[in-house]
């Protein structure tokens, strides 16, 4: 078995009951469920800050578009190079 660390929450009593739901429906415990949602939010969160701190970094060296740069940039999105 892999090592963890005993962590507690306090949450409301209708997430509780969500939660015991979820882990009766899919046959898992509610401690594997909360564990997962953690590191799901965990590595969101980690990815959001990283992609803030690459973008002020790219600021700090100059690396910027006008708006109407994005904009026709952004407008090209979805298109293929045939249209």
């Amino acid at each position: 078995m892999a090592e963890t660390t005993l962590v507690s929450a306090r949450i409301p009593p209708k997430l509780a009951s969500r939660l015991a739901a979820l882990a009766e429906t899919t046959q898992r415990s509610r401690s594997y469920l909360a564990a997962q949602a953690i590191e799901e939010y965990v590595n969101l969160q980690e990815w959001q800050i990283q992609a803030i701190r690459e973008g002020i970094e790219a600021v700090e060296r100059g690396e910027v578009f006008s708006h109407e740069q994005a904009v026709a940039i952004m407008e090209q999105w979805g298109k293929s190079g045939g249209d």
